[in-house]
């Protein structure tokens, strides 16, 4: 059986990278040609500020969006792939750590891991 080399887990590591940020380049282009395809003729009233709309609130809100081809609704599912590109990336090195059986970077990721959702669910940043 072959052990598990740190260049494979790199290598790993950066294909998740550029498959995430190039993933989600491709949707929010296509979120922008849906939206274009849409609402490219009209014209912007700028005099009110309208916010954000409701259906790309919540995470249920915005795969509805998605499914039914709504296009600010897709480009907000590309830019949250984008932003979970990185944690994704924790991950993998996380699960890289356990089979290269490297416990104390095993355990930093983790803690890193928590302070990340953590964050996310608290909403304070630092």
């Amino acid at each position: 059986m072959n052990k598990l080399k740190d260049t494979d887990i790199q290598s790993a590591i950066g294909w998740v990278l550029r498959i995430g940020v190039f993933l989600s380049i491709g949707i929010v282009l296509f979120g922008g040609t849906v939206y274009l395809y849409r609402h490219g003729n009209e014209i912007a009233d700028y005099h009110t500020f309208k916010g954000v709309p409701d259906f790309v609130r919540t995470g249920a809100d915005i795969l509805h969006g998605i499914l039914t081809f709504r296009g600010r609704a897709v480009i907000q599912g590309g830019i949250i792939l984008l932003i979970a590109t990185p944690i994704i990336r924790v991950l993998f090195s996380a699960v890289g750590f356990i089979l290269e059986k490297d416990y104390l970077y095993t355990g930093i990721t983790i803690l890193v891991l928590l302070i990340i959702f953590i964050s996310m669910l608290s909403g304070h940043a630092g």
